[in-house]
């Protein structure tokens, strides 16, 4: 099922693109015009926000067609959505559809990408989207994160605890951190982010749930893997590897003997993939002279 804040953040994104009205097709097109349309994909990739996109012109009143479905792999010249309808509708809805369509794609492809570099050193390693998302679209970006194979980790903050370095710095250390997240909820796991090797089995003999290892080197996270080993301490604790991760680095990360590997390349990096809407003059149509 669709989420509803996925519909209230389209009408906005519709909006605030059309303001008071499309003043060029409103002079230019004709009302009459009824036309169809296609959406093309002009690169390969993994596709993603076509259930956004066709949210997008049903507000307006335009019919659609999925030709491909979300999650599935595209190349040039793959036609993603036919549309009919109304001229003036299909354009004024064009390009919050496509921004959705290219932006979510993108995301999707580099998390596929990334996940496929990384499991090749560990098949059962999970990538995550961080919250470094542009404000109001983590809805999408997460969304289309999943679709790429990857995990959203948390969406808000009231997901899941997870206590940074200026957390500890006001709450008076880690372990003392640790005893106040727990008061949280039962059902919310404790997360901490470890900065040094010896940090971790501190961490973890405090009871946190999970170890984030935030912009250590791989060689720094491999230390702390073995000290958590040789205390007793890896099984206790899930750990996560966090930081400057991208498509160049990856592997190495998914080396160290983490369970988790979170970034924002995905999201904050990755680059939208190119589509165009082609517009088909419908059948029997003349424009007014």
């Amino acid at each position: 099922m669709t989420n509803v804040l996925a519909k209230m953040k389209i009408r906005k994104m519709l909006a605030e693109d059309i303001g008071f009205g499309d003043i060029t097709t409103e002079t230019v097109v004709p009302p009459e015009a009824v036309v169809t349309a296609e959406i093309v994909a002009k690169q390969h990739g993994i596709l993603a926000g076509v259930v956004e996109a066709a949210l997008a012109f049903e507000e307006v009143g335009v019919l659609i067609k999925a030709m491909e479905s979300d999650g599935k792999p595209i190349k040039p010249g793959d036609v993603v959505m036919k549309l009919e309808g109304p001229a003036r509708s299909i354009l004024v809805a064009e390009r919050t559809a496509l921004n959705l369509l290219m932006r979510m794609s993108g995301v999707a492809t580099s998390t596929s990408e990334m996940l496929e570099k990384a499991r090749r050193v560990k098949p059962d390693i999970i990538l995550a989207a961080t919250r470094k998302v542009m404000p109001l679209l983590s809805y999408f970006d997460k969304r289309a994160v999943r679709l790429g194979g990857g995990d959203t980790h948390r969406f808000r903050l009231d997901d899941c605890v997870l206590i940074k370095d200026n957390h500890v710095k006001l709450a008076g250390g880690v372990a003392e951190a640790i005893r106040r997240a727990r008061s949280a909820s039962f059902s919310k796991k404790v997360e901490i982010e470890v900065r040094k090797p010896g940090d971790a089995p501190k961490a973890a003999e405090a009871g946190a749930d999970i170890l984030m290892f935030d912009n250590m080197t791989p060689a720094e996270i491999k230390r702390a893997v073995r000290l958590l080993i040789e205390r007793g301490l890896r099984e206790r604790v899930l750990l996560e590897a966090s930081g400057e991760l991208d498509l160049a680095n990856v592997a190495k990360y998914a080396a160290t003997g983490v369970d988790i590997l979170s970034s924002s390349y995905m999201t904050f990096r990755a680059p939208a993939m190119d589509m165009s809407l082609e517009i088909r003059v419908g059948k029997g149509f003349k424009p007014k002279r």
